[in-house]
């Protein structure tokens, strides 16, 4: 399997579990949402919020590679957090609507790369303005393992508050194989 194919795996488990968050998640009061909860984006709301802010500060660095102009161009259009922990959506349906479009974005965007574009070395400056050049592909498994890591967050404070989840493996979405 090619690194892309393991790219195109990670958006389609990211798109999934996004899904399965946000429908517990849903469940749950505008109170139960907001409600801290000691974690280090408060509440179920702020590290969903989290989430889509690293996304949104990720994928605007990745719009200036030459292979992702075109499709990052809508959301190099967006703007641009300016803090971690900011709340871009305080209204959960607001939110989910936006991680929705987001998620279908991203399957986007990754179907169209190439292999060869992985490659390339990325020039950008993290949200403190330190320059920063590291290799596209091991930005991208960064991309998707913080929201990996943010999202296990979640389901925590999600059980925490009695909702399940249910199958968070990515093991679900490997498809089985021949026996050899």
């Amino acid at each position: 399997m090619t690194l892309k194919c393991h790219l195109e795996l990670l958006a389609s488990y990211n798109q999934w579990m996004n899904a399965k968050v946000y429908e517990a998640a849903s469940r749950l009061s505008p109170e139960e949402l907001a409600r801290d909860r000691g974690a280090f984006f408060d509440s179920i709301l702020g590290t969903l919020n989290h989430i889509v802010v690293a996304d949104t500060i990720w994928l605007q660095r990745f719009a200036t590679h030459p292979a992702c102009v075109d499709t990052l161009r809508e959301i190099a259009t967006l703007p641009t957090p300016t803090r971690l922990d900011e709340v871009i959506f305080r209204d959960f349906q607001d939110l989910y609507g936006h991680r929705i479009w987001l998620d279908e974005r991203i399957i986007h965007w990754i179907d169209g790369l190439e292999e060869s574009d992985l490659d390339w070395v990325l020039d950008y400056h993290n949200v403190k303005g330190m320059a920063a050049s590291r290799r596209f592909s091991s930005l991208l498994l960064h991309f998707f393992n913080h929201q990996t890591h943010h999202r296990g967050q979640v389901t925590t404070l999600l059980s925490q508050a009695g909702e399940d989840v249910g199958t968070t493996d990515l093991l679900a979405l490997i498809p089985e194989e021949p026996a050899s």
